[in-house]
C-alpha cells in the first residue's frame, strides 16, 4: 500500500472514530435529561421537596418562614386540585367532541386503529397520574 493511501486510511479512520465519539457523548448526555426529567414529573413530593430546599437557600428562609411556605403550597395544591376536579367535565366533554369529530373523517380500517391508539393513550395517562390522583 502506497504511503498516501494509508495515510489517507487512518485519517479516515481517525474522522470515523471522532464522530462515534462525539455521537455516544451526546446520546449520553441527552439521555440523562430525559430520564432525569421523566423521574422528576412522576415525584410531585420530590419535587416540591427540592422547591422548598432551593427557597429556603437562596432566599434564606427562617425556619417560621420555611414553614409558613410549606403552609401556602398545601393550600395552593388543594385549590388547583379543587379547580380541575371542578373543570373535570368540561375537559371529558371537549375530549369527547374531539374524538367524534376525528372518527368522522376516518375509514373503517383507520377508525379501528384510532380506538386502539386512544385506548393506548388513556392506559398511558392513568399511569402518568400523580400519586395525588389527580
Amino acid at each position: 500500500m502506497k504511503r498516501g493511501s494509508l495515510k489517507a486510511a487512518l485519517y479516515l479512520l481517525l474522522v470515523f472514530a471522532a464522530g462515534v465519539m462525539v455521537g455516544a457523548v451526546g446520546h449520553r448526555l441527552y439521555m440523562s435529561d430525559v430520564v432525569r426529567a421523566v423521574s422528576l414529573r412522576h415525584d410531585p413530593e420530590e419535587l416540591r421537596r427540592r422547591y422548598m430546599q432551593e427557597m429556603r437557600s437562596r432566599l434564606q428562609l427562617n425556619d417560621r418562614q420555611y414553614e409558613q411556605l410549606g403552609t401556602i403550597l398545601d393550600a395552593m395544591r388543594e385549590r388547583f386540585r379543587a379547580m380541575r376536579e371542578k373543570h373535570r367535565p368540561e375537559f371529558e366533554e371537549l375530549r369527547r367532541q374531539e374524538a367524534a369529530e376525528i372518527r368522522a373523517i376516518l375509514t373503517p380500517a383507520q377508525f379501528e386503529e384510532y380506538e386502539k391508539l386512544r385506548k393506548e393513550r388513556e392506559l398511558r395517562r392513568q399511569k402518568a397520574k400523580p400519586l395525588g390522583g389527580c
